[in-house]
């Protein structure tokens, strides 16, 4: 047991050591295409090697207990009692289609509590291990914190089950006294939301208990600390406990202001809240102008502010090929005077993303899916995983096979990670590359889903265990033949762009000439902008006189 108990928060440990950078899409269900619940997840950190992980259901005897580790440091926090039956979860999902996600906002600093016993990851894990419902997971998560107290700075929480979606904003006392003040707001199902890394509750409904919990204090406590001295109907969470500055806006919440302009035109008048001349916050949630799919949703996890006035592929950090990335630090100085590198979605610091969808129709093994891939979002593939029907994680996302230390050629982290990287050196010319595949791979899942589902519908009454075996070797399959694809990627893309050049081919081919040897290659060379800046930069040295 004790080994078990171990292992699981190891797991834990690795799983959200991403908090500090990470980014939650939700859409209730009458917002989505299907019907189905969805919320996502990017694990963005640079020290998490991205692996997906299966902790099986499970009974215990009466007297066993659960050691708390902190997820981000391993730390040990204490031990607390564990329930009688626990639930399987494959990475934030579990079999009930129960998903947990989570951004970290921080907030005032004063108010971590260091004697606290449960940290945010624990408590996401422990909430999937006993709730069935968002609901459920709600007052599992506030009823720890309540008893054992929050080790954790302020939270952001994605919670949906098959019909419901929320988000729960946490953030502890400080030691004044044991647990936490918390409200969580069920976004309505016709709408979408999102948080990345800023609270993003301002104002709540405080009769109204089937949209809006809170925990009793969460006012009172804001008046005792000084945070607020205003009417009740006026408080605002996000004011109060995690008071916005020029990185929470810039860096943050215009991360939420990217994903609602695609899907509503009124956004730019929201446009001066994100610069810092305006008080009016971004809506909790908002109304999109259609209904999104599963695919709006990768898609939008890829996001790199294209088409907005974040765009990062317009000056001069760009380079000659136009890539929407900018390395860390997040801000520099010349002059004296300080600058900050835009901070879109997508990152090339990313452990894994996904994708949760839930459906209340169909049987839970079917119905919830984790849309699952490593690395930038932007540069992988999102494979599906029926996570109540998988018995064992695929390799190519296996614990163990290879590590951020050691490179394995089998494990999909590092070989979506060696084309990524191959990508941000050339990227607007390996993009052009990139991007078919990713489409061709993705839209066969799209199209597969539906008749895969069908015919397993048709005998997961009669024949469970054909029809769990099914659906346990598709994730499987799925999983690692798409690595394989990508590596084929990998090495295509190494020998076209070989030292600069470009290889020439026809229909997918490369080209020989006439006595059998490699066409001479193309030179792209660089954009027309990078040569002008060359040009401004090195004047007549460079210039041809004669």
């Amino acid at each position: 047991m004790k080994k078990r108990i171990y292992l699981i928060c190891t797991l834990l440990s690795m799983a959200t050591a991403a908090a500090y950078a990470c980014t939650s899409l939700l859409a209730g269900r009458k917002a989505t295409t299907d019907g189905s619940t969805l919320i996502t997840y990017a694990a963005d950190s640079h020290t998490l090697y991205g692996t997906l992980w299966l902790i099986p259901a499970a009974d215990h005897p009466a007297g066993s207990f659960v050691e708390i580790r902190d997820c981000d440091t391993n730390k040990p926090l204490g031990k607390i009692p564990q329930v009688p039956h626990t639930y399987k979860v494959v990475g934030y999902m579990n079999e009930h289609q129960l998903s947990i996600t989570e951004s970290t906002f921080g907030g005032r600093p004063e108010l971590v509590d260091t004697t606290g016993m449960i940290d945010y990851g624990t408590l996401m894990q422990l909430a999937l291990q006993r709730a069935t419902t968002a609901r459920e997971a709600i007052t599992v998560m506030t009823d720890l914190v309540s008893k054992y107290g929050y080790y954790s700075s302020g939270e952001s929480f994605s919670i949906a089950d098959p019909e419901e979606v929320w988000i729960l904003e946490m953030i502890g006392k400080g030691g004044v006294s044991r647990g936490a003040v918390w409200v969580a707001v069920r976004i309505p199902d016709d709408c979408i939301a999102a948080h990345a890394n800023h609270s993003r509750i301002h104002q709540f409904p405080l009769d109204d208990p089937e949209n809006c919990l809170y925990s009793p204090d969460v006012i009172s406590f804001a008046r005792e600390q000084k945070y607020f001295d205003g009417l009740n109907r006026d408080f605002s969470f996000s004011s109060a406990y995690a008071p916005a500055g020029f990185e929470e806006l810039r860096a943050c919440e215009a991360r939420v202001w990217s994903f609602y302009n695609r899907y509503d035109s009124t956004m730019t008048t929201y446009l001066p809240y994100i610069y810092g001349e305006s008080s009016q916050p971004l809506p909790l949630y908002i109304k999109p102008d259609r209904k999104l799919s599963v695919q709006d949703m990768k898609d939008a996890m890829r996001d790199h502010f294209e088409g907005t006035p974040f765009d990062m592929t317009h000056d001069a950090g760009a380079g000659p090929f136009k890539v929407p990335y900018r390395f860390r630090p997040m801000t520099f100085e010349v002059d004296s005077q300080e600058y900050i590198n835009e901070r879109a979605i997508a990152t090339q610091q990313t452990g894994f993303s996904l994708v949760a969808q839930q459906r209340e129709w169909l049987p839970a093994a079917l119905g919830g899916v984790l849309w699952f891939g490593v690395d930038d979002a932007n540069t992988s593939v999102y494979v599906p995983i029926y996570t109540g029907a998988l018995t064992e994680v695929p390799l190519c996302f296996r614990e163990g096979n290879g590590s951020l230390y050691k490179v394995s050629w089998t494990s999909a982290f590092w070989i979506y990670n060696w084309v990524a990287n191959m990508a941000y050196a050339r990227y607007n010319q390996m993009i052009e590359d990139i991007r078919p595949l990713q489409r061709q791979i993705e839209t066969a899942f799209n199209e597969q889903q539906p008749k895969l589902e069908a015919s397993v519908l048709e005998i997961i009454y009669d024949q469970p265990e054909k029809a769990m075996a099914t659906l346990d070797a598709y994730s499987r399959q799925a999983a690692d033949s798409s690595t394989v694809r990508w590596r084929e990627l990998g090495e295509y893309l190494m020998v076209k762009y070989l030292d600069g050049n470009r290889k020439r081919e026809k229909d997918g081919q490369f080209l020989y000439n006439a006595y059998g040897i490699p066409e001479y290659p193309e030179f792209p060379g660089y954009s027309d902008d990078y040569y002008r800046a060359i040009v401004e930069d090195a004047g007549e040295r460079l210039k041809v006189a004669f």
